[in-house]
């Protein structure tokens, strides 16, 4: 790992930014008839009004935070957040704790790009670039984080530190659970970008 990988991962460690709560994480909807749907609502309340839906065996939904008796979870919509009974979700089978869980998007703007990591490999994504597939070559978690190394071809890197805390993509009122910071290493110059990252995949 070069030098400024092994800072990135010390600073990752930190002891004062550690979460009591390992959110956001991935659920999959259970207890909900084929013909049904989960409601996502305006606020964590039965009686609150539906402002969208999630679909029976839905999987890949990802929840912010939950109530402090943590009967309802905080979930993204397309402009904003929603809530959800946590009766009718499950967690997502456990994964290696070593490495990114997967999958997971970030998207930034001003340029408007994205990143996703996979199951297999990963892939950038802009308007100047189209879609690029790149190879995982490094990566470490911490409580609060990530750090992932990636590589386009022999000449062109990027590092990513992934953070759990809120974060805005300037755009919309949804809120995010992760912000990103992507460092760019390339023959034609470097470039520092950040932007939002979600485990949602519904």
């Amino acid at each position: 790992m070069t030098r400024r990988g092994l800072a990135l991962v010390v600073w990752l460690m930190l002891p004062g930014a550690a979460f009591a709560q390992p959110f956001p994480a991935a659920f999959m909807v259970k207890d909900v008839a084929a013909e049904d749907v989960l409601n996502i609502r305006a606020a964590p309340s039965a009686e609150a009004q539906a402002i969208g839906q999630i679909a029976p065996f839905a999987l890949h939904v990802e929840v912010l935070e939950t109530t402090s008796d943590g009967t309802w979870g905080m979930v993204g919509l397309p402009e904003g957040n929603g809530w959800v009974s946590m009766r009718y979700l499950h967690p997502m089978p456990a994964e290696d704790e070593a490495q990114v869980p997967r999958p997971l998007s970030c998207m930034g703007t001003e340029p408007f790009w994205s990143i996703g990591l996979y199951p297999q490999g990963a892939e950038f994504n802009s308007p100047d670039t189209g879609a690029v597939p790149m190879a995982v070559v490094a990566e470490a978690a911490a409580p609060q984080g990530y750090l992932v190394t990636l590589e386009e071809g022999p000449t062109l890197q990027r590092t990513l530190v992934v953070s759990r805390e809120a974060c805005s993509d300037g755009m919309s009122d949804r809120r995010f659970g992760f912000s990103l910071r992507m460092f760019k290493a390339a023959p034609d110059g470097n470039q520092v970008l950040s932007g939002c990252c979600t485990l949602d995949h519904r």
